[in-house]
């Protein structure tokens, strides 16, 4: 591929042309990615909050019962806690984890955090596949997956991957706006 700069002829060299490619690319897919990216970061900030206050009710925390009592990271705050006890603290985190991810414009650390939250989140929730009864479609096992608590659970991995997207994300722009 040749250029003209100024009066000469140019020709591109390998490192040169993928390097305009990939300008071109990037223009092209800046507001695609844009979009995207919020979509990831408030999306996931409006399923904590979202989740995080059903949490204080009767209902949500009992969606909850066989996924916590059965967790050896939660039995013990089932038993110590309740129910509804143990909820209602899921529910703080889950809010606190939240409102963490929404100040990536003004805060982007404290955004990172909060999807670092979030990963210790869906790590634990995923956990919850090892653990609890009914995971596996019964007559069929391993890789059949029960509508509930199986598929609801293993979306929690989709979740994974955007939270340490935006962990990422927020922390390099924490970093460059601490280099200023």
């Amino acid at each position: 591929m040749a250029a003209t700069i100024g009066s000469q002829a140019h020709v591109w060299t390998g490192p040169e042309r993928r390097a305009a490619d990939q300008a071109v690319h990037d223009a092209a897919n800046l507001p695609l990615e844009r979009v995207g990216a919020k979509i990831f970061r408030y999306g996931l900030a409006l399923i904590f909050l979202w989740a995080g206050l059903l949490k204080f009710t009767a209902y949500e925390a009992k969606n909850i019962e066989p996924m916590v009592s059965n967790s050896p990271i939660w039995a013990w705050a089932y038993q110590s806690l309740g129910l509804q006890g143990l909820s209602n603290v899921i529910g703080v985190i889950e809010i606190s984890v939240g409102l963490l991810i929404v100040t990536r414009a003004f805060w982007p650390k404290a955004s990172a955090i909060g999807s670092i939250g979030a990963v210790i989140t869906f790590l634990i929730t995923l956990s919850f596949m090892l653990t609890t009864p009914g995971v596996w479609e019964p007559g069929y096992g391993f890789p059949a997956l029960s509508a509930l608590p199986g598929q609801f659970l293993a979306k929690d991995l989709v979740l994974l991957g955007v939270s340490i997207w935006t962990a990422g994300e927020a922390w390099r722009a924490s970093r460059r706006l601490s280099a200023r």
